[in-house]
């Protein structure tokens, strides 16, 4: 009778659930087996070596973090400001995505491929951004610039530790969002001439 092989999935889930609690450095094939309650033998049954495995759990991530979510709020009812911020809700808010997205952020710090790959999945997410803003302003400065605040504050708050003296972290947060998804016109946004 034969013994049950750990899947595949379970070890690149494995793997993903090490990356977000303790970073690229907490992803050991010993550890992973240790964890899954299994021997290593089974991990080089699907995974030539610990590369290959981190390289699928980055495929994993980009597919979820970006595929997965455009696939959503495609199928979506409401309209594009709506969606964007339900991207944002998807990726940014989620207890298995957020963690996975900062640890890959740190990592991307210290390795050129993860870097490349963060690039490529950020410039989809701003895209996204720029289709949303450009149907309330028509300026590409402003659109780019309010594209680069929202992403700013999607990520950046999850590391400010400042309080909030009167006011709630969450209500901030939505009023940011209301000033930075706004149609209220900027200067740059103002198709009047220069005086001359």
């Amino acid at each position: 009778m034969g013994s049950l092989r750990t899947p595949r999935g379970t070890w690149v889930e494995e793997g993903l659930r090490a990356l977000a609690t303790g970073g690229v450095d907490a992803v050991r094939v010993e550890a992973l087996a240790k964890a899954l309650g299994v021997t290593r033998g089974g991990f080089y049954g699907y995974f030539a070596n610990r590369d290959v495995l981190l390289t699928e759990m980055l495929d994993v991530w980009e597919r979820e973090s970006v595929d997965d979510v455009l696939d959503r709020i495609e199928h979506e009812s409401g309209g594009v400001l709506d969606k964007v911020r339900l991207a944002g809700q998807l990726t940014f808010s989620s207890d298995r995505l957020l963690p996975m997205d900062l640890a890959i952020r740190d990592w991307a710090r210290r390795d050129e491929v993860v870097a490349e790959r963060l690039r490529r999945v950020d410039n989809r997410r701003m895209q996204l951004l720029r289709d949303a803003l450009s149907t309330l302003h028509t300026d590409p400065d402003e659109v780019e610039a309010r594209s680069l605040l929202a992403f700013c504050m999607a990520i950046g708050s999850n590391f400010l530790a400042a309080d909030h003296p009167g006011h709630t972290r969450a209500r901030v947060l939505a009023r940011a969002s209301e000033f930075i998804f706004s149609h209220a016109p900027g200067k740059a946004d103002r198709t009047d001439p220069p005086a001359s």
